[in-house]
């Protein structure tokens, strides 16, 4: 019987022992129950890193950062003769302001009594001076020092971006990472390459008493986490371009792109009207964003990134890729010959031809409309009765080349662009057949439709490019059908940027020997064509310009460049709104870019100042005031009556000043009338 419980009592004991030994590892040897435990007295006070400065292709800096002090707010450690007044006092506030932001914290929806929220934001380094050694006398509030963004440049705000508060979306959406009151890019480089700015935040365990109240690091400091700052990145964008181009872009709507064809780096992403950066930051920062985003007037729209997000109807520039995808679906050769004498007419509607019957070369040279307008009919009637299959096997080859696609690269916003489908067409033609009663079936002959489908060969109809994607295929004629995907950043933390999209050769559709033809007459466009006046002494070019037609008034202005002709280095677009022939306005545009990145120097300053110096304003205000006259919502302005008053002071200023002048002449008159009578 004694055996037996000591059998009983001997397996109990062992029972007691292993709980022992596993209660004691849990509590020696592991923080896990202890943090449980002792949660209502240790917090996690988190270290905000700084961002990762944004240097240009050349070293230049473009954003770094600048401390920025916020005043934070714990409600559970507010005193019941918290001394409101003082505190106002301090703060430069007055009471019912401070009930206000109190308010307002507490509606939050991650308000919590225990967490500190933000009180006030923006206060200067004189402001934290002169409250840094009275605030201990109020300890629900407390200074936060918070890195912000200063940029060292004055243009290309749509291109670098912002940061701002995190709203309830971006937090549901990493929540691990991000708490009320934390910064997160927004827009541009910040958007695109936030993982890699932000850095990692540190984490302090602090232990608390009842009060809240600091007691000292938990257990040494030793689950303390590290802040790590975040990495610096170098973009691919050249600021001296990109300064230049946005200088020539002032006082006008458009975009300039450059980027290097044999690698894919984007040199220049300009965009006009441009923003200055510095706008997003500093305690105006909220009123000028929302100033930006209702600037509408004369369509400006500065937030808006033309350089990626505007889809334009490329003109004749398109003209290139048109001869491409008929040689290449063999529908023409370089020395097929076009009917063009007397320009090209197509249900009642003339479209000029630029010169007579000629093949490929002079046709890019002289930029005939009437040539490109038959290739693209002979690319539609490659499959007799079935256009369809003649417009997908073009748009698959258009597809290639990047257009009517979304690039995939690391910008943060984008355009798909248009390419139009066969299935499009029998959509609109169907539709077109229903909306006039008729009943035709043989829709199959698209080359009577009247659906606009033969104007693509010549860069309008349903064809828009954005000008990412106008530079990305002009890059890919320059390699003759290859390309690297556009990108943005060149570098992060000093080695090469490690997305493998930017490593993948892209071959296009069109074979190799189709692209001759296609450049020399890009040459002849500078030589002898319709770009002969923007020829330089220092460096070779080839070029194609663009002239679209656009509803609202005045033409597109369109240009693309590629330089030096025997080796190309650099790509040059532009579109110029509504400023009219592709020579004048875009072309001079490009050839300045190209010019300062090949030879260093901008040498033909003539051009630079009548870029500079040119607005087209005017054109975009009398648009603006016919399309609300077509809305019925145009108000005529009234008269300053300041600016009316001196106007009137002026003119009857300048009436007093004619009669004074008169009277004096008329006496002058009289006096040598009489003096003439008393010599007599």
């Amino acid at each position: 019987m004694n055996t037996r419980y000591l059998k009983i009592f001997s397996v109990l004991v062992v029972i007691a022992l292993i709980f022992v030994a596993r209660l004691s590892y849990l509590q020696l040897f592991t923080d896990r129950y202890a943090l449980n435990a002792a949660n209502t007295s240790i917090k996690i006070e988190y270290v905000i890193p700084q961002r990762g400065v944004i240097f240009d292709r050349n070293g230049k800096i473009m954003v770094g950062n600048q401390p920025a002090y916020e005043i934070s707010f714990t409600q559970a450690l507010m005193k019941p003769d918290f001394d409101t007044l003082g505190f106002c006092n301090l703060m430069k506030i007055t009471p019912p302001d401070f009930t206000k932001r109190i308010e307002a914290i507490k509606k939050e929806k991650y308000y919590s009594k225990l967490t500190p929220m933000t009180f006030m934001k923006d206060l200067s380094r004189e402001d934290i001076a002169r409250v840094q050694e009275i605030i201990f006398k109020y300890p629900a509030f407390s200074i936060v020092s918070r890195p912000q963004r200063q940029y060292e440049v004055s243009t290309s705000g749509n291109l670098l971006g912002y940061t701002s508060e995190v709203n309830e979306r971006e937090i549901k959406k990493d929540s691990l990472y991000y708490l009320p009151g934390d910064f997160i890019g927004k827009t541009g480089v910040e958007k695109a390459y936030e993982k890699e700015l932000r850095g990692v935040k540190g984490m302090k365990y602090i232990q608390k008493d009842i009060k809240l109240r600091n007691v000292g690091p938990y257990k040494q400091g030793s689950l303390d986490k590290e802040v790590v700052t975040g990495k610096d990145i170098t973009l691919t964008i050249d600021y001296d371009l990109q300064r230049i181009a946005e200088e020539m872009l002032v006082n006008k709507h458009g975009a300039v792109v450059a980027l290097d064809p044999n690698n894919g780096e984007v040199l220049v992403a300009a965009t006009g009207p441009d923003i200055d950066p510095n706008l997003f930051t500093g305690p105006n920062k909220s009123k000028n964003l929302y100033a930006l985003s209702k600037d509408t007037i004369y369509e400006n729209k500065p937030t808006f990134d033309r350089s990626l997000q505007a889809a334009y109807p490329p003109g004749s520039t398109f003209k290139l890729l048109t001869a491409l995808a008929a040689m290449q679906m063999g529908v023409m050769d370089e020395k097929t010959i076009f009917p063009c004498g007397g320009g090209f007419y197509y249900r009642g509607k003339r479209i000029k031809g630029h010169g007579g019957a000629d093949p490929l070369i002079p046709s890019i040279q002289v930029s005939s409309n009437c040539f490109f307008t038959y290739a693209f009919i002979a690319i539609i009637k490659k499959y007799p009765g079935n256009p369809s299959k003649g417009v997908d096997e073009w748009k698959k080859i258009m597809s290639s080349f990047g257009v009517g696609e979304f690039l995939n690269n690391d910008f943060a916003v984008g355009a798909k662009g248009r390419i139009p489908s066969g299935d499009f067409y029998e959509k609109r033609f169907k539709a077109i057949m229903k909306a006039s009663g008729s009943q035709r079936k043989d829709f199959k002959n698209w080359d009577e439709m009247p659906t606009g489908a033969i104007y693509n060969g010549m860069g309008q109809g349903d064809v828009l490019v954005t000008p990412i994607q106008l530079a990305n295929y002009v890059g890919a004629i320059a390699n003759r059908g290859w390309y690297y995907t556009p990108h943005i950043v060149k570098s992060i933390d000093g080695k090469p940027n490690p997305d493998p999209r930017f490593k993948v050769k892209h071959q296009t559709l069109v074979d190799k020997r189709h692209f001759e033809p296609v450049l020399k007459g890009m040459e002849a466009v500078v030589l002898r064509g319709t770009a002969a006046g923007l020829k330089s002494q220092d460096f070779t070019q080839l070029a194609k310009t663009g002239t679209a037609q656009v509803p609202q008034g005045k033409d597109n202005s369109i240009f693309v460049l590629i330089a030096p002709a025997e080796k190309p280095k650099i790509v040059v677009v532009a579109v110029m709104e509504h400023a009219g022939f592709g020579a004048t306005w875009a072309g001079p545009a490009c050839t300045l870019i190209a010019e300062k990145y090949l030879t260093g120097d901008i040498k033909r300053d003539y051009l630079y100042k009548k870029m500079t110096t040119s607005s087209f304003m005017p054109e975009y205000k009398r648009q603006w005031i016919a399309d609300l006259k077509r809305k019925g919502l145009y108000v005529e302005p009234k008269p300053d009556s300041i600016k009316l008053k001196r106007m009137q002071d002026s003119l009857k200023f300048i009436k007093e000043q004619k009669a004074r002048l008169q009277k004096k002449i008329d006496e002058k008159a009289k006096n040598n009338k009489n003096t003439k009578t008393v010599k007599q």
